[in-house]
């Protein structure tokens, strides 16, 4: 007797169906399972044999083989428990096969039949909707991510037991339906622009980038407040739309930061300059994302971006210009997006007092040149605005902060108001200046004749590459936006190229 059972394992950002296969033959009682398993799959034998007798049902006293097809696809993780388990009900004719067709199932099982949630659950169901099942059964805990998928139908199982009872319809089972899931409001939590004392520059430099989704580079002393400007961007951020949601709690699932909760705010990830090239850009055995993916649709912010390794600076020049990253390991190849906003701070040099009129700069000229070459000009070029703080006067550090966040709400409110005119200028979502290639600034951007006499005549005293022409262009673009005026005109350009010097 066969018997065939449908599921899904999660791959990097996609799915994988696999089929189930079992057999039961006379011989000698044995449980094998074949079929490219690894260890956590092969553990799957005692927690199915247990889970099935302490949900009081017999496990078969025969020899018992369950196939994962497809062979050649390596399996890991506890995804498989569950139809592992249905398959062996079958087998035994405690369950019949035509309650299963047309499902798929995926869980890990507990020893006493109790489901556990599982990660990158939005991947299988995406797949199984996608390869034409109408339902699939998944862990009751793994709803609330799994509502954010429409269009087929979903029911959360909390044992083995339940599942078999709602099989035979003898129990109803939960739906996304049933699941409230309600949108949370983005808590503000952080610095906020009305705590940042003077910088009016720097604040308005970081309006700019936020509203057009621009890479920014902040450099100045230590204590001007480069890291305070930087988090406060992170209550600045625009809301998730509905597709950027699914989008970015699809990767924390898979990442295995969350089984069981909706990512309801965009990603702020501040990693230490101590991370390794694989947790910046992702890998490992499992080709798992990394904190450039984890940032999808938020901001990567590198503190004292020198400090990092050269190789992992260095490994940041695709996925800054593709919007993606492609992890290539022995065993998988796996693409990941990572549409983030970059966000860095850097000292003028080593001992950060170069041009300080108040405090000596230690450093050697060999050691401030080895400390500026740790940003590649083609990395440099890559970043569409650089602006340098000063350290802020004593004046300003005495002024009273104002306690009704005047400042920071007029700024979040023209940020949304820009964002809105991208969105009817590019007729979609998720798309900002930033995002366009250049044959698009030609055809969407319209330049009055002013502004483009005076790009080419900075184009030739900056020395202004390709890509950096391009990047001005956006930049003037996001600053018109913000003033509410569809074409560039030479004042917004002038001040876009004020964010080009190095």
């Amino acid at each position: 007797m066969i018997s065939k059972i449908h599921s899904i394992v999660p791959y990097g950002f996609d799915g994988k169906l696999v089929e189930v296969e079992g057999d039961m033959n006379r011989g000698l009682p044995a449980f094998n399972i074949v079929g490219m398993a690894n260890k956590t799959i092969n553990e799957a034998k005692e927690r199915v044999r247990s889970a099935i007798v302490n949900s009081g049902f017999s496990f078969p006293d025969k020899k018992v083989t369950v196939n994962l097809a497809p062979a050649e696809l390596l399996k890991d993780g506890a995804y498989l428990d569950l139809p592992i388990a249905l398959t062996i009900l079958t087998l035994s004719g405690q369950l019949i096969k035509a309650v299963t067709l047309n499902k798929a199932f995926v869980g890990e099982l507990s020893l006493n039949g109790e489901l556990r949630p599982i990660k990158g659950i939005i991947n299988i169901i995406e797949t199984a909707k996608t390869a034409g099942y109408n339902e699939i059964f998944i862990p009751v805990k793994n709803l609330p991510q799994a509502s954010l998928v429409s269009g087929i139908t979903i029911y959360g199982v909390d044992t083995l037991q339940n599942l078999y009872l709602a099989l035979k319809k003898q129990l109803t089972l939960e739906t996304t339906e049933d699941s409230m899931v309600t949108l949370k409001k983005a808590e503000q939590n952080g610095p906020i622009l009305d705590h940042i004392r003077g910088q009016k520059i720097a604040k308005r430099a970081m309006e700019i980038a936020i509203a057009g989704h621009h890479n920014i580079l902040i450099s100045g002393p230590p204590g001007a407040g480069k890291t305070l400007i930087a988090k406060a961007a992170a209550n600045l951020l625009p809301r998730l739309t509905p597709e950027e949601m699914i989008d970015i709690t699809k990767i924390y699932s898979i990442a295995g930061l969350t089984t069981d909760e909706i990512v309801f705010e965009r990603p702020f990830r501040n990693p230490h300059h101590t991370a390794s090239s694989i947790s910046i850009i992702g890998g490992g055995v499992s080709a798992m994302p990394g904190e450039i993916s984890l940032a999808h649709k938020g901001v990567l912010f590198l503190d004292e971006i020198p400090e990092f390794p050269r190789s992992v600076l260095e490994a940041l020049r695709q996925p800054l210009e593709d919007k993606q990253i492609t992890v290539s390991r022995a065993n998988r190849k796996t693409n990941y997006p990572a549409d983030f906003m970059l966000i860095a701070t850097m000292n003028p040099c080593p001992c950060g007092f170069l041009g300080d009129s108040t405090h000596e700069c230690k450093c050697t000229e060999i050691q401030i040149q080895n400390y500026h070459k740790k940003l590649s000009g083609p990395l440099f070029d890559r970043i569409d605005m650089n602006i340098t703080v000063e350290k802020v006067d004593n004046e300003d550090l005495r002024a009273p902060i104002s306690n009704y966040n005047r400042e920071h709400n007029v700024v979040k409110n023209n940020i949304t108001e820009a964002i809105l005119r991208q969105k009817a200028r590019y007729g979609r979502d998720g798309v900002y200046n930033s995002s366009l290639s250049s044959f698009e600034v030609s055809q969407k951007l319209k330049l009055e004749p002013s502004a483009e006499k005076l790009l080419s005549s900075a184009s030739e005293k900056l020395n202004l590459s390709a890509r950096s022409y391009f990047k001005t262009i956006k930049v003037a673009q996001t600053i018109a936006d913000l003033d509410n005026s569809e074409i560039i005109q030479q004042k917004h350009l002038a001040e876009a190229l004020t964010y080009r010097k190095r």
